[in-house]
This record gives C-alpha cells, sequence and structure tokens, in this order.
C-alpha cells in the first residue's frame, strides 16, 4: 500500500474518531447500532447516502482482512505480514464510522420534518 493511502487510511480513522468524540455526538456504540438500519435502508433506495460502490469497497476490505491470501503473508512475514491487514481495517472502522456519522445526522434531520413542518 502507497505512504499515501496508508495516510489516508489512518486519517478517516482519527477523523472519525474524534467526531464520535464530539460533546452531544452519538458514540462508537450508537454508530455500530446504526449500520443494520443503514444497510438496510441504503440497500433498498430510501437512504441515499450510501453508495453501492463504497458499501462494495468495504465488504471487499473485510474480505480481504479476513481471507488467507495476503499481500504479506503472516507466515513468512511474521508480524511485520499483519501491517497491510491492519491498514486495510483501519480504512474500513473509519469508512464505517464516517458513513454511520453522515447516516446518524440523515436520521435526526427526517425525525425533525412532520408533515411538511420542521420541528423546534
Amino acid at each position: 500500500m502507497a505512504v499515501k493511502s496508508r495516510v489516508a487510511a489512518l486519517t478517516m480513522l482519527a477523523h472519525a474518531l474524534r467526531n464520535a468524540r464530539r460533546p452531544g455526538a452519538p458514540g462508537i456504540g450508537a454508530h455500530l447500532a446504526a449500520v443494520p438500519r443503514m444497510l438496510a435502508l441504503g440497500l433498498t433506495g430510501r437512504y441515499p447516502g450510501l453508495s453501492k460502490s463504497r458499501l462494495a469497497m468495504a465488504l471487499l476490505g473485510v474480505l480481504y482482512v479476513v481471507s488467507p491470501v495476503d499481500l504479506m503473508p503472516e507466515i513468512l512475514l511474521g508480524v511485520f505480514g499483519l501491517g497491510d491487514d491492519a491498514l486495510v481495517a483501519a480504512w474500513v472502522a473509519g469508512a464505517v464510522l464516517s458513513e454511520t456519522d453522515a447516516f446518524l445526522r440523515w436520521e435526526a434531520d427526517r425525525r425533525q420534518v412532520v408533515v411538511g413542518h420542521v420541528v423546534p
């Protein structure tokens, strides 16, 4: 993995974790609890914020981490072989936190609209 993509993966994760710690912001547990709702609404087309390509990339990332096939095999490189898996896992975690943050904001905005009126 190139240095630029490593930095991007770690930056995305750090940003998502920082956002989850904002006062009044939903915590990590709320983000994880929102994943099934986000997937259900996204796959049925009722949540427009979840792109199928982003979902496919996250799924490929998870499959890469759990797959025995590896660019840097742990069996040959020992602990150094975990590096690529760790970066992919960091990217997936950052992507999930980022996507669920957007989903939770969208969900909160939808709750405030009642029959064409915005509830204060």
